[in-house]
């Protein structure tokens, strides 16, 4: 039961990490490969400030992940005027800065990592994180912010003709997306008691790319999908048989590859699961377009 129950708890933990990811590479359209890193921030923010400083846990777990916005506004305001693949090597690299920093200062335990770390995050506090999160998340979609990001994503000339500051709008993104990562970091330290600069690494932002692409960009329930989906394959493949599991990161890359070949625009990019289609055509119903049309008809 406890194994189960902390397969779930990971599964919240990823949810977490896919819907912050999709916020900046699904519905604002910046490629990020250093997401990974402010989780990493937000895991030892927490960890040293319970650790060193007694801080109770809800409170390290909020200034761990409002240091990681700190930090992904700190990182967007030099690189969020570029674009594309420029912009993804420059997540990239801002990632393997933070890795390195961490792995040399003994505050933080260089390679040996953080240990002794108390036991608080269960099953309820990862729930109730997961239900915050997409909810706070659907609110800003549903807002005036969210349909900037979207216009952004879409044509991002057409967005700065319109009026939008793409520039800010960006960051505003990246900082949200660091943010709900820095949650998910200090939920991860404080269940699994221990960490490290390598949990954090290329391939664990990799990862997470992988779920958001796997439910479809742009769609929330499809990064929820996602998530699930790839937290629970390796430990399914891990106990089919001794020659699947011995082989399991295999049989995980290759249905993945199939998975693109298939439906490279993702599980759920195409249905009408996501929050932010479904409260648009609810937004969007004829009577309410006539009504509006008349109403500017009449003002004219």
């Amino acid at each position: 039961m406890n194994y189960y129950l902390q397969v779930l708890m990971v599964i919240g933990i990823n949810i977490i990490l896919a819907v912050s990811l999709n916020l900046v590479s699904g519905f604002t359209g910046q490629l990020s490969l250093g997401h990974a890193t402010f989780m990493g921030i937000g895991a030892y923010t927490a960890t040293l400030l319970a650790l060193k400083l007694h801080v109770p846990f809800l409170i390290a777990i909020i200034i761990g992940a409002v240091t990681a916005a700190f930090f992904g506004f700190i990182i967007g305001v030099p690189t969020l005027r570029l674009r594309g693949d420029y912009l993804a090597i420059a997540t990239l690299g801002f990632g393997e800065i933070m890795r390195n920093i961490l792995l040399n200062l003994k505050i933080t335990g260089g390679p040996m990592g953080l240990r002794g770390i108390p036991k608080v995050t269960n099953i309820y506090i990862v729930a109730a994180a997961v239900i915050l999160v997409i909810f706070s998340l659907n609110r800003i979609m549903n807002s005036r912010v969210g349909k900037a990001f979207i216009a952004i994503r879409e044509d991002e000339l057409a967005a700065e003709a319109m009026g939008i500051n793409t520039t800010n709008f960006k960051i505003l993104a990246f900082a949200i997306g660091a943010f709900y990562a820095g949650i998910a970091g200090g939920l991860f330290a404080f269940l699994f008691r221990y960490i490290n600069p390598n949990n954090f690494g290329f391939m664990k932002s990799i990862e997470i790319l992988c779920m958001v692409v796997l439910g479809g960009m742009g769609n929330t329930a499809g990064a929820i999908l996602g998530a699930a989906m790839l937290t629970i394959l390796p430990e399914f493949l891990r106990s089919v048989s001794p020659v699947i599991s011995q082989y399991r990161m295999v049989f995980y890359g290759l249905l993945l590859v199939v998975m693109m070949i298939v439906r490279p625009q993702g599980l759920l990019s195409d249905t009408s699961f996501s929050f932010l289609k479904s409260s648009m055509f609810r937004r969007m119903r004829p009577g309410k377009i006539a009504r509006r049309e008349g109403n500017e008809s009449d003002a004219s």
